[in-house]
């Protein structure tokens, strides 16, 4: 999946859309791809000299990899704007820098109802870059 349907998937928009390619989708897994350019506007304040993305928007990347999975999977949800309610058991295990190709992987776990429990992971190379427990539900109606 290209960036073209990915923007038709989710509401996010430059310089917050941090999913760049889904090479992998089916009714409980996704995996996709953030090319992390030096040129990202974070950088230039985290940190001068040593740039590193910022651990929440790492997380962000999950979430909307997920968020891709959600609305690719129930049509009948794109009229909603996808939420973050919760991020259990965050752990970052190495700096991702500009440079970097981050392999962005979810998996749904458990769902009841609107609210979707996810096993997500963000890998550089064969390295754990994290991994966290996160928990994605649907906010209110939204014109697109």
């Amino acid at each position: 999946m290209d960036i073209d349907k990915i923007r038709e998937l989710l509401p996010h928009r430059y310089p917050f859309l941090f999913v760049d390619r889904i090479t992998h989708l089916d009714d409980k897994r996704v995996e996709g791809f953030k090319n992390v350019s030096v040129n990202e506007p974070f950088f230039s304040g985290h940190f001068p000299g040593f740039p590193i993305m910022p651990g929440v928007l790492i997380i962000e990347a999950l979430a909307q990899t997920a968020g891709v999975m959600l609305m690719n999977n129930y049509p009948e949800l794109r009229k909603r704007v996808p939420l973050f309610l919760g991020v259990d058991k965050a752990r970052f295990k190495r700096p991702v820098r500009p440079g970097d190709v981050l392999k962005l992987e979810a998996e749904i776990v458990q769902r009841k109802s609107m609210i979707w429990k996810i096993e997500a992971r963000a890998m550089v190379g064969d390295e754990l870059a994290c991994q966290a427990s996160l928990v994605v539900g649907l906010g209110e109606e939204i014109i697109r």
